[in-house]
Order: C-alpha cells, then structure tokens, then sequence
C-alpha cells in the first residue's frame, strides 16, 4: 500500500464574517475517557492479532489507573462534601462513575468471553485452580510453599493491629473468618498483602501442559490456599481486592532546599495517598465491600465488583511470555534515516542542509549515532541536553557519561517532575552528578519538557554548534512505537537560539529577542494566538487561510477560543487530536469550519505539528508542545520552524495528509460531541496511514 500526496485544501463550506459565537467547551475528562473508548476498539477488532488485542486491553486499564491517579480526586472530593456547582461536583463524580463502570464491564466481558477462548483455541490458557488437574494442583501448591507462603503474613484486625498501609495499585486479599483466634477473640477480618516482587503469571512446566501452554495466576495460586494461611479458623469470605490512589507529587519548590531531596521524600507517600477507587472479585460479599469502602471513606461508586483478575495491567505479561509471532502484528524493523549517509560526519552532511528522521519508521539510532559521533569527535568541547523521560536503562545516558569519561563538558538539565518518572530521574542525576555532568534541574515552578541537545564543535578559529531537537523523548524504548519527528540541524539562528534557552535554565536570565524559536512560557502561547488571529484576519480580507494542527490534547481554552473564531472568520480548520480535546466541532454556524481527528494506531501517535498558511505563504513549526494551559503556561517548551521547504512538504506529506487519510484507525467529532469512526469511501479498501508508512519505507530500505 502507498501513501498518495494530496493537497491539504478540504470541500468545507466557509462561514461568513460575523459576530464570533463561542460555543460551551467539551468536558475535559469525558474527552479523556472517550480517547480510551477509541483504543478499547482496537482491542475489540477481531482482524487484530491476538496478543495485540490483549495489549491494547491491557493498555486501556493502565490508562484508567492513570486517570484515577491523576484526574478522580476533585470529582471525589466533590461528591464528598455534595458540592453542587463549579467544575468538579456531585453531578460530576456520579457522570464519571457511570462512563467508567461501562467501560470496565465491557474490558472483563471481552477479556472472559472473546480473548481468553481463543487464547485457548490457540493452546494458551491461564488455568484456574479447578481446572487443574492433581499434579498440577501439586506442582502449584509446592509452588506456593516455596515461593510464596514465606513472604506472606496475614494481618488479623483488632485495636492493636489497625488496618495495614495498602500501598496503590497493590494485590491484597480480605478474608472473613469465623470462629476465635488464639486468645478466645472473635476479630473476624484479615488482610494478607501480596508483594510486588512476586510475577503475576507463572508459567507450568511443559511435562504438566501436554501440548498447550498453560499459566497460573498469582491470586489463584493464593486464592487455592489461602485457608491455609488460617489454621484453626473457618474462612467464610474472601475476596481479592485493589485501591488505586491520588499520586500526583505536589511539591512547593518555593519552600524548599533541594528539590532532589524534596521529591524523594515525597516518592515516600506516594503509595499511601488519598484513595479513589477500591476494585474487587465480582463474588465479593456486601459485608466485606461495606467494610472496605468504609476504610478507604469512598462512596458506592468508587466500588468497582470485577469478574477476573483485579488489575489487568499485569496481564500484559503473557503478551511477553507468549513467543508466537502469528499472534503480533508483523515485525517491522525501523529503517536507517534516509538522509543520514553512514560512514560520512554527520557534522558535515548538516553542514548542507538540515535533516529530518521520522520515527520510528526510521530508526532513533540516527539520533544515538549523532551524539556517539560528537563523542568520538575531539573537535567538539560540550554537550548540552535536556532530559524528560529516557527510561531506566538507557544507552543514550551511558553515552552521556562516556562523553565525560572523554573530557568533553557535559551539561544536562534533568527533569525531576516528570510524572511517574521521578525515581528514575533522581537516580539519573546522583548517578552523572558523581562522574562529572553538571546536572541543572531546570526552572522553579516550571517542569522542562522541551527536548534538545545542541553539540559545540571547534572549527578552525570558531565554534560552531550542532544540534537535535524532538517532539518526542530521549527515550530508545519508546522511539520504537511513539511517531515523532526529530530534526537535526546546523542553521546559526535556530542553534543561537537553543544556546540561550541552556544560559536561561541553567542561569535563569532572562531570555533575549530570538530569531526563530517559540519558548513557553515565554513566547509560545501568544505567538500561537497572535499567528491563529492573523490568519482569522487574512480569512476575513478574503483571502484563502488553512490551518492543520497535529498534537495529543487540545485543552487550553484560549487557544480553543482563538480557532473558534478563525473559523468563523473562513480558515479552514483541521486538528489531528489523539487525546483530549474540549472544542466542539462541526457546530453549524459556529465551527462548521472545523474538524476534529484522532489517529489510533499500531504506534502512538506522538508529533506535533502545527502548519498555517495565508494566500501563498506557508509556515510550519514543529513542538514539544501539547495546546493545553500546563504547556503553554507552566512548562519550557519549545516550537520551531522548519524553513527547509522539501523537509516542509515531507513533514506535511507524511504527518498531515497522511493522517486526514487514514480510514482504518480514525475517528472523527461530531456536532453532539461523540467520536464516529471515518469510514472509507463506498467499494474502497480501509488505508492505515501508518501501515503505509511502514511500507514506503521499507520500499527505501530495500533499494
């Protein structure tokens, strides 16, 4: 299949200059939850690869566990106190509640009545304990009596021994008990903590399998012998159950020290904090459900009654213990970036024009072998590079270090606050902070989100400086399967400019007029709204205007504001949204002009890309940038203009019209605010822009 380059001009009528109406903004975290209804199809298709299906399960929950650790607590804390106006109410809880306990039903009846029958079409099954015959019953329990048991310790509830530290996300079982304990007591409820370090799926032995491939779960090795843990007591009820709690690190960096030290001590009590979701067994009786929700004070629709494994996150681990490639989408190995001449300086292939490596179509090696190079390279004196998200075990920071280890002045400006990344972050930087790296943890209040590395070279009697910047991470894991587009360059304007941005995080100094870069929280939100207001101008002069815009939410109400009106002005409005979005679209008479589009694919969809054109002149600026207020008003962030214009009509062939063309994986807003999915046109074949941009370049790779 090949990807066909159209023009971006679509057949939507214009609106005629008028009085700008703004209509009521979609709801932010409905727009959330709907994004994961998008995905839960993929997980639904039946033409998906099975393993596949089961990821994409698998990565609606963790998205859920995302949620409620991030976006519940107001809407709680709401419905606690009965709060009745405002954005977050009683009404709020309750609409939430209701979208989530839909969504959740369908995830288990799909899990119990479609994925894991044809599992077992396909020899693969997780066997319950009463599917088990007798030596697989002995081979479990002499597994529980080693690997188990010795880390178990059941915690009676009494006056002396209050209910445990639940820590978030964790397995845990309550068990209801009869009889007396060994005092004469009748304290009937019992906690047992499952530890973490333990896996989620053993695997039996091939002697007990016969030709399929059987597993076990660690709640039902539990579950066969949990009686055991009580000896003496009738265990009456029990139920597998599992909090989720609000985990947003909220640190005030005004007040304190050392944020490094501040943020760990924090890591601390982020498994203890507030509790907004309580899941268990579906068999779970009334007494031990009332008895829970008391403990953690949340109401009936927090309560979550499952049928299967409390936390299907985990079972992303059969996705890797299966070895069946027929049940994976078809390997793809990303191609060398095809502007990247191996063997030759990159040093002096930049020196003739930029480069552009779209991943991962093409390979973040590119990026790997740039830096490698200013490594090997005794021309080049520094490196500089920002650093969001690059994963616990990381090539490019070894790289990083062997760049000290080879005299060169390595500055890095790490980002602490990363979410869900903090731990790996602090270990990071004790770890180059003891060889060297001068570690900058960025600006008070703001998180550093922008990606950059700008390289120094000696040239003669000059420097001259090299440099990468990203709409994604510096991430080698996820640059396999998130598209972002990486643009390496030696302009002397946009390489002048990234050195300030470095002085002004690692100084604080204010920044100086700059040729080409846009800087949140600087620039960038007023520029975006001034370059939106002149094409909603030059739309009302008569002139044809055009804006297409890719990123991952669009939530910032200004800037939702400012497209309303262009459009009511006569631009023609595409947004390529995966997440979030919270403009109305297609609204006759007030955002007719606009459309709205999410891409879920094989990949996540992750570049952004913001193009504007007025009469003939076109610009296009790539960000590390969503459109949300956190972005535009509390992060460093960058936007910068491709001003090559071949890598602009790459950019704009492969990121902008490829998306509006995809009918496999689209979904498109309409005026009531749902999302429908783009068909493709009567007697034509569905086209995944991301599967023929697979195929284009493997079509370079081979020549």
């Amino acid at each position: 299949m090949t990807l066909q380059s159209s023009s971006l001009e679509l057949t939507v009528p214009a609106e005629s200059a008028q009085r700008i109406t703004v209509p009521a903004l979609l709801d932010r975290d409905q727009s959330i939850l709907a994004f994961n209804e998008r995905v839960f199809d993929w997980a639904c298709r039946p033409e998906v690869p099975l393993l596949e299906r089961l990821r994409y399960l698998c990565i609606v929950s963790s998205n859920l566990d995302e949620f409620f650790e991030v976006r519940a607590e107001p809407h709680l804390s709401a419905k606690q106190g009965q709060d009745q106006s405002g954005i977050y109410t009683a009404a709020s809880f309750d609409a939430m509640s209701v979208a989530i306990h839909d969504l959740v039903e369908r995830q288990y009846a799909l899990y119990n009545d479609e994925l894991m029958p044809a599992f077992e079409k396909e020899g693969i099954k997780i066997i319950s304990h009463g599917d088990r015959n007798t030596a697989q019953r002995r081979w479990v329990k002499q597994y529980f009596e080693q690997e188990v048991r010795p880390l178990l310790i059941p915690v009676g509830l009494d006056p002396s021994h209050p209910f445990p530290q639940v820590a978030n996300k964790s397995l845990n079982f309550i068990v209801r008990l009869g009889g007396h304990d060994a005092f004469g007591r009748e304290n009937d409820v019992s906690i047992v903590k499952v530890p973490r370090a333990l896996p989620r799926l053993i695997r039996l032995p091939e002697n007990l399998c016969g030709k399929r491939r059987l597993f076990v779960s660690l709640s039902s090795v539990i579950r066969a012998h949990l009686a055991e843990l009580f000896p003496g007591r009738e265990m009456s009820q029990f139920s597998q159950f599992r909090v989720t709690r609000h985990s947003d690190l909220a640190v005030d960096e005004d007040d304190v020290k050392n944020l490094r030290t501040a943020l760990r001590q924090g890591l601390q009590h982020r498994h203890y904090g507030q509790a907004v979701r309580l899941e268990v067994s579906a068999g779970c009786s009334d007494y031990l459900a009332g008895f829970l929700l008391r403990q953690f004070e949340l109401p009936e629709g927090a309560l979550f009654r499952v049928h299967g494994p409390v936390n299907l996150v985990r079972l992303g681990q059969l996705v890797d213990l299966v070895d069946e490639p027929r049940l994976r989408f078809p390997s793809y190995k990303p191609s060398y970036p095809v502007q990247l001449v191996s063997g030759q300086s990159i040093f002096e292939q930049l020196k003739r024009g930029d480069m552009l490596i779209h991943q991962p179509y093409e390979s973040f090696d590119g990026v790997l072998d740039f830096l490698r190079q200013a490594i090997s390279d005794p021309q080049v004196l520094a490196i500089k590079q920002t650093i969001y998200r690059t994963g616990a075990n990381s090539v490019l920071m070894d790289l990083l270090r062997e760049a000290v280890r080879r005299g060169k002045e390595v500055t890095v400006v790490l980002e602490l606050k990363a979410r869900f990344d903090e731990e790996v972050n602090i270990n990071w930087a004790e770890q180059l902070e003891s060889i060297g790296v001068q570690v900058l943890y960025g600006v008070v209040g703001l998180k550093t989100h922008a990606k950059m590395m700008l390289v120094t070279r000696r040239e003669g009697r000059h420097f001259r400086r090299y440099a990468h910047l990203s709409t994604g991470n510096y991430n080698p894991m996820t640059a396999r399967f998130y598209t972002d587009l990486s643009h390496l360059t030696a302009d002397t304007g946009l390489t002048a400019d990234i050195e300030h941005v470095f002085v002004h995080l690692a100084g604080q100094s204010r920044l100086p007029r700059l040729k080409h870069l846009w800087v949140a929280p600087f620039q960038l939100h007023r520029k975006l709204l001034e370059k939106i207001e002149s094409l909603g101008a030059a739309a009302a002069a008569g002139q044809p205007a055009r804006i297409v815009a890719k990123m991952n939410a669009l939530t910032d109400e200004a800037l939702i504001r400012a497209l309303i009106a262009a459009g009511q002005q006569g631009v023609k409005i595409d947004l390529i949204v995966r997440g979030a979005c919270m403009l109305p679209a297609q609204l006759p008479g007030q955002t007719g002009n606009i459309r709205v589009r999410s891409l879920i694919g094989r990949f996540l969809e992750h570049a952004r890309v913001f193009y504007f054109r007025a009469g003939e002149t076109e610009e296009l600026y790539l960000s590390s940038a969503d459109w949300m207020n956190r972005n535009m008003l509390r992060r460093v962030e960058l936007a910068w203009p491709v001003l090559d214009p071949l890598l602009r009509q790459r950019i704009v062939d492969e990121c902008l019209v490829a998306a509006m063309g995809d009918t496999l994986g689209s979904w498109e807003l309409q005026p009531d605010g749902r999302y429908a999915k783009v068909a493709p046109a009567p007697g034509r074949p569905a086209i995944s822009a991301q599967d023929a941009l697979m195929a284009r370049y493997a079509l370079r790779e081979s020549r």
